[in-house]
């Protein structure tokens, strides 16, 4: 048996000899005028990885550790060896330029274990269905309203389940559903439903026996296992259609009549809104400009899943990029591919965690950071002293509001020393549907509408352009129609709330504030609150009141 001190000095040992191993490696890279890299400490990109295939690259002593565009980072145990030469050529056939590094056998066979990673993610994403182009345009003209979905299905009820799966996926494409929910609801019917804006809207209903073997094939593209029934289980599969990609992510639960199936539609063009189109009121877009222009600092954007923090976070990161900046992201999971930006993903099991990554990413010498989410005090202690020190950091915190940011970085123990000087700005948002353009309807509003909307602009902060509706209040309302699938809206848009972390409220952290506090704070800068910039749009015509009550919830 190995007594802890006898543990302690074959630890050192293994220090000792890993140190040595190092420094051996780091005069060879003097020798032979190539970078030097230690991969216990540099996040490796998996998708790079991935590019030479294991076998291939053990056989060559080499492993693609970073890819941005058509750079690569490629570290090298010997650059004279022929097969190592040969693999870098291989990759420059392929278009890539590559930078090498000279690493040791130790950092190789660490790379090296994140093949086990892609791996697991070619399993994840292996299957694929592909709908024609031509198809999907052919879809979307018969795919006037949902009910349309429901004529097609019946008439594929006698069709290869492969017909019923496209129709299903291509009645998502069409129209611009994020969520595909197929739930059994009787031993004979399964209801299929589409969201579509965030709200679920019943599509149709399919025999049992046809669901059946539906669920086989979507199991099976997804690489469940077919015979697993009990238990939830999750898969992801990809649409192939007219040259782009959209991943699918499925998820089944079983229920009382079979097992329930949720597929999450990610279409790239869900994140591809520009920093502009937002929907932040004229005089929050100009204060938000002048955050982002800032080379250092923390913007934190705060509220529940689905509320567009993803989106706003890529604007944020598309209205920063330059040929000149380096952005480094941490997800979990990677939901979309950017271009031009390194996205590393985060592995628990793997000890690649937001805390651990975000010191790995430091390393890399990026000027601005995109952490997918603050969970604990490391994570949050380690990405604002990246802001204090000299990087622009993006992240999210599951707040209500933008006061809520402050005290729910207090209960996880961030000192106020750090926080203060650390914050530029909290933002909290929401999404609400926008009324449909070509069915929108204007009508004369209520006596409690028209004391609603006047309440709350009586309450907007000194300098906030005040709209003054004489006589009659005029709103719009929805109606229903082929373009918005009879709903009566028509994709979404934000609204707002911020908190600039000035002079004074940076005096306010030291006291450790409420809720109350923050928002009073708010209001004496001049911000408006979510509520408030939901009534805007409401007389704008963008939205109705309803909607803006649904979301953000009744004064």
């Amino acid at each position: 048996m190995v007594t802890f001190e006898e543990g302690k000095q074959e630890q050192e040992v293994v220090r000792l000899r890993r140190k040595e191993e190092e420094d051996t490696v780091r005069m060879l890279a003097e020798k032979y005028r190539i970078p030097y890299a230690d991969l216990a400490t540099v996040p490796v990109n998996v998708d790079a990885i991935g590019l030479v295939p294991e076998p291939e690259a053990k056989a060559a002593e080499v492993a693609v550790i970073q890819k941005v565009g058509k750079k690569l980072e490629v570290a090298v145990r010997s650059p004279e060896r022929s097969e190592t030469k040969a693999a870098i050529e291989k990759l420059g056939r392929g278009g890539y330029s590559v930078e090498r590094f000279l690493v040791s056998r130790s950092s190789l066979e660490k790379a090296w274990t994140f093949y086990a990673q892609v791996t697991r993610r070619g399993r994840a994403i292996g299957g694929a269905v592909e709908v024609a182009k031509e198809r999907l345009e052919e879809f979307r003209s018969q795919v006037r309203a949902l009910p349309d979905i429901a004529k097609l299905l019946v008439s594929l009820e006698s069709k290869r389940t492969t017909d019923v799966l496209e129709v299903v996926l291509a009645g998502a494409l069409a129209t611009d559903a994020s969520d595909i929910h197929l739930e059994p609801q009787a031993e004979e019917r399964v209801r299929l439903r589409y969201r579509l804006d965030g709200v679920l809207n019943d599509a149709a209903f399919m025999p049992a026996a046809s669901f059946k073997f539906l669920l086989s094939r979507i199991k099976l593209i997804a690489s469940m296992k077919l015979n697993v029934k009990t238990r939830g289980q999750d898969g992801r599969f990809t649409i192939e259609s007219g040259g782009t990609e959209i991943e699918v992510r499925t998820s089944t639960l079983p229920g009382p009549y079979g097992e329930n199936i949720v597929l999450r539609v990610l279409n790239p063009k869900a994140i591809s809104i520009g920093f502009a189109e937002l929907g932040m009121q004229p005089w929050i877009r100009e204060a938000m400009a002048r955050e982002l222009a800032k080379p250092n600092g923390m913007i934190l954007t705060t509220g529940p899943t689905g509320s567009g923090k993803t989106t706003t976070l890529y604007a944020f990161i598309r209205e920063v990029h330059t040929p000149g900046t380096k952005i480094i992201t941490l997800e979990d999971p990677i939901e979309y591919h950017v271009a031009g930006i390194e996205q590393t993903q985060v592995e628990p099991e793997a000890g690649y965690d937001f805390a651990g990554g975000l010191r790995s990413i430091l390393r890399q010498d990026p000027d601005v950071i995109l952490v997918g989410e603050i969970r604990d005090l490391e994570t949050a202690q380690t990405a604002m002293h990246s802001a204090l020190t000299g990087h622009l950091v993006f992240s999210t915190l599951h707040t209500n509001n933008a006061a809520g940011t402050i005290p729910r970085l207090l209960d996880l123990g961030v000192e106020p020393a750090i926080m203060a000087p650390a914050i530029n700005v909290a933002m909290a948002q929401r999404l609400v549907r926008q009324l449909c353009k070509t069915c929108k309807r204007s009508y004369r509003a209520s006596d409690a509408e028209a004391e609603t909307i006047r309440g709350e602009l009586s309450g907007l902060p000194k300098g906030v352009p005040k709209p003054s509706p004489e006589g009659e209040l005029a709103l719009a309302k929805a109606a229903g129609c082929a373009e918005c699938n009879g709903t009566g809206y028509r994709s979404r848009i934000g609204v707002f709330e911020i908190l600039l972390v000035d002079d004074a409220v940076e005096k306010l952290v030291f006291q450790k504030p409420s809720d109350v506090d923050l928002k009073k704070a708010m209001a004496a800068q001049g911000q408006i609150t979510m509520r408030q910039d939901g009534i805007l749009k409401v007389l704008a015509g963008v939205t109705d009141l309803a909607e803006v009550e649904r979301v953000v919830g009744a004064g």
